[in-house]
């Protein structure tokens, strides 16, 4: 798939001032410093599209990119972030929760989880509270030039042995890089065969 325009739509805490329209959204979320804000610039090739923040975690917002003028990329709240007052963190939980089952144009979440690291309870929790609700789901190891090839390999092969223990069938998954685009075109690809069976069906 070829990104020929992304633009910066809105950011806001309500679901309901999201945009309006039946355009697919791809929303993609992860633990704060996941490397979300560089994933998204990768995928659509500009730079400053999403802001990368230096304090992880800082991001409350709900962030809509307009792509190629018929979908969007939805840049959610970074989640478990311990250095958040109680307060703020329940806000954040409850900003995600209401997107992701009260936003009908919801037609992929990509979860993001760091490569480099074990499997993390806060994701395990989060992925086993998206089967719980029926939400439609892929799995994105990121910082996946940070590995050399049998490591990575072996991380991601744990990472799913971890998941089959709830799942009898795996998400789907795909292995990414923004330092040099790895990744790249699976992602684009599946979202845009996505695309192309919504526009079938309408």
């Amino acid at each position: 798939m070829e990104i020929t325009s992304a633009e910066f739509v809105i950011s806001n805490t309500d679901v309901k001032k999201c945009p309006g329209g039946t355009f697919p959204e791809y929303a993609f979320i992860g633990r704060s410093n996941v490397g979300k804000s560089s994933l998204i610039n990768m995928l659509t090739g500009r730079k400053g599209l999403a802001m990368t923040s230096a304090t992880p975690g800082k991001t409350m917002l709900i962030n809509h990119f307009l792509i190629n003028k018929n979908w969007y990329i939805v840049d959610l709240p970074g989640y478990g972030y311990a250095k958040r007052r109680q307060k703020g963190q329940e806000q954040i939980q409850r900003i995600i929760e209401t997107y992701i089952l009260q936003r009908e144009q919801m037609t992929c979440l990509f979860v993001l989880v760091d490569s480099r690291h074990e499997p993390q309870a806060i994701d395990l929790a989060f992925i086993e509270w998206l089967g719980e609700n029926g939400v439609p789901f892929a799995i994105v190891f990121t910082k996946a030039d940070k590995l050399k090839g049998g490591r990575i390999n072996s991380n991601i092969r744990h990472y799913l042995e971890k998941l089959g223990e709830q799942w009898e069938e795996l998400p789907p998954h795909f292995i990414t890089s923004s330092e040099n685009r790895m990744g790249r075109d699976e992602l684009l690809g599946y979202i845009e065969q996505i695309n192309k069976e919504i526009n079938s069906k309408s």
